[in-house]
């Protein structure tokens, strides 16, 4: 029996994920101070051990990082975490061995492992959300570098950034100008659509516009796929995956996947693109399912 907890913002999810049963999930809202999240992370564990009657091991999938120098978390939208021993603690609360990775890379886990990735040696998954990032699987184990930060991508320069994008990309929450994630999240998207019409809408009301054949919000999505493909492009130029999983909610934009994949041979340095840019299988469940999976069947916990 494997257990997943997913660490939000502002809930936490659980799994009981075992192979060839049914999967049983539990949420509770999120504390919003360092031990109340760990109370919340014991109890959903010990409720899941006692609805199944089983023991387990235990992953985590955060929004952040535990760093390999001093084994603190680091980089967490949840700031309530950062500094915290959390592997530690938590290991010594439920009494064995927790593995802890960030939320993209169980993302992309999930989906290499019995996903939209199934059967392919490397995916990339991409996180198009509020933010850009990404994870690397490699043989469904997760790739995460020396440096812990292998698929954020989203910090990179997009890539053949035309005139107009060097004049108007904004700067970064990370002091730099013309990442990727200004121009590919939800507000970089928004952002865009209110550059091109001087309306501003939320991206649901930009695709329901798109529908109706307003001209801007067309165009919004137009160039949205484009940058995608562009910045894709360049994954696929440094990594060249077999797959590209796409997930978060800019991910379910109509037909996206298959616009990019339209796309990418414009820009990627090959004479054919077998890369197969996908949507993801287990949506929203992929992150916690992901954090079980941190333990394989060939690991005991």
């Amino acid at each position: 029996m494997r257990f997943g907890i997913d660490l939000g913002g502002t809930k936490i999810e659980a799994i009981a994920l075992d192979v060839g049963t049914p999967d049983l999930r539990r949420r509770v809202p999120t504390p919003r101070d360092y031990n109340g999240t760990l109370d919340a992370i014991v109890g959903l564990v010990a409720g899941l051990e006692a609805e199944t009657g089983r023991t387990g091991s235990v992953g985590v999938g955060i929004p952040g990082v535990v760093s390999h120098a001093n084994g603190l978390v680091k980089n967490a939208n949840s700031t309530w975490l950062i500094g915290r021993p959390l592997l530690v603690d938590l290991g010594a609360r439920l009494g064995r061995p927790v593995r802890v990775a960030n939320d993209a890379n169980c993302f992309t886990l999930s989906e290499a492992i019995d996903g939209a990735g199934q059967g392919f040696e490397t995916v990339f998954g991409v996180i198009l959300g509020t933010g850009v990032g990404g994870g690397i699987a490699i043989r469904q184990r997760i790739h995460d570098g020396p440096n812990q930060i292998a698929g954020e991508w989203g910090h990179n320069p997009l890539p053949w950034m035309t005139d107009e994008e060097r004049a108007t990309g904004p700067e970064c929450y990370c002091g730099k100008r013309g990442c990727i994630e200004t121009f590919l999240s939800g507000p970089g998207f928004e952002r865009d659509h209110a550059l091109l019409s001087g309306v501003e809408r939320s991206s649901r009301e930009i695709v329901r516009a798109a529908s109706a054949g307003d001209p801007h919000a067309v165009r919004a999505l137009e160039r949205y796929a484009d940058r995608l493909a562009r910045a894709l492009a360049a994954v696929v130029n440094l990594l060249d995956p077999d797959s590209i999983v796409l997930g978060g909610g800019m991910s379910n934009l109509p037909g996206l996947p298959s616009a990019v994949s339209a796309r990418l041979a414009r820009y990627v340095f090959s004479d054919s693109v077998l890369t197969k840019v996908v949507p993801n299988v287990h949506g929203d469940s992929s992150g916690v399912r992901g954090a079980a999976w941190l333990w394989p069947s060939d690991v005991k916990a």
